[in-house]
C-alpha cells in the first residue's frame, strides 16, 4: 500500500525538516520509490536539497494540495510532505474538506502522521490536539528527536501517549548528529548523501574525514528506527 506521510508537529524548532530529509535519503538509499513536496515555504528545505524528487506545495490552497493525493493516487508512489510549523489549521481543514483519510482508503493508500517532538511540553500538548482531531483515522508515528532533547520523561508518562498507543502509533527516536556538523551540512548545502560520502572538493564543498563518518554513523542509527516503521 503507498503511504503519504505528512512530517509535522506544529511546533517550530522540533526538527521536522531534518526529519524530512533523512526519510528522503532513506528512500533513495533503500531504492524506494517517492516524491516529495515542500509546504514551508519559508525554509524549502527538501527542494533545496532535494530537488529532483521534491515541488513547493502552497497547503493553504487546495488545488495546490490536491496535488498531493493525486500523486500518491496516479504515480503509484509514497509522498513525503514537509509541512510548516504552525500550518494545522490549513493542513486539517483541507484533510477533513476534502474526506482524504476516506478517499486514501478507498484508493488502498495510507495517511500517516509524522509528529516530530522535542522534549518540552508544548510538543505533548499539540500531540493531543493531533489525536483529539483525527482519531483513529489515520496511522501516527511519533518521533521523539534527541538532537532537541534528552529527558522525554513528560511524554513517556503522559496520557498522550498512552492514547497514541491505543491507536496503534509506532514510537521512534532520531538520534543526535553532532550539532557543528549539522550546521556544516546546512552551510555548505549539502544534500545527506553528499554529507556522508562526498570527498571531491571540486563537486561542491566538502566534510571532514571523521565528520562523514559521523553522518554515516548517524544515518545508520536513524534508518534502523525507520526500518521499524517503513521496512516492507
Amino acid at each position: 500500500m503507498n503511504r503519504i506521510h505528512f512530517v509535522g508537529g506544529e511546533k517550530g524548532g522540533v526538527g521536522k525538516s531534518v526529519l524530512s530529509r533523512v526519510l528522503a535519503q532513506y528512500y533513495i538509499d533503500r531504492n524506494k520509490p517517492f516524491c516529495a513536496f515542500d509546504a514551508d515555504l519559508s525554509h524549502g528545505a527538501l527542494v533545496r536539497y532535494y530537488g529532483e524528487f521534491s515541488q513547493a506545495v502552497d497547503i493553504s490552497k487546495f488545488e495546490s494540495a490536491d496535488q498531493i493525493a493525486e500523486a500518491c493516487a496516479e504515480k503509484q508512489c509514497d509522498v513525503l510532505v514537509d509541512l510548516a510549523a504552525q500550518s494545522a489549521r490549513n493542513v486539517d481543514r483541507w484533510i477533513a474538506e476534502s474526506g482524504l483519510v476516506e478517499f486514501a482508503d478507498e484508493m488502498g493508500l495510507v495517511v500517516t502522521l509524522w509528529h516530530v517532538m522535542d522534549d518540552g511540553t508544548d510538543s505533548v500538548r499539540l500531540l493531543e490536539k493531533t489525536l483529539e482531531t483525527y482519531g483513529s483515522g489515520p496511522a501516527y508515528v511519533i518521533v521523539r528527536n534527541h538532537g532537541r532533547g534528552n529527558d522525554f520523561s513528560y511524554f513517556d508518562e503522559s496520557d498522550a501517549k498512552a492514547k497514541a498507543e491505543s491507536y496503534g502509533a509506532n514510537i521512534i527516536d532520531l538520534p543526535e548528529l553532532h550539532g557543528a556538523s549539522m550546521r556544516k551540512i546546512d552551510r555548505i548545502g549539502a544534500s545527506l548523501w553528499a554529507a556522508a560520502n562526498n570527498k571531491d572538493e571540486t563537486l561542491g564543498p566538502t566534510l571532514g574525514m571523521l565528520e562523514r563518518q559521523r553522518v554515516r554513523v548517524w544515518l545508520g542509527k536513524a534508518y534502523a528506527e525507520l526500518d521499524r516503521v517503513l521496512a516492507d
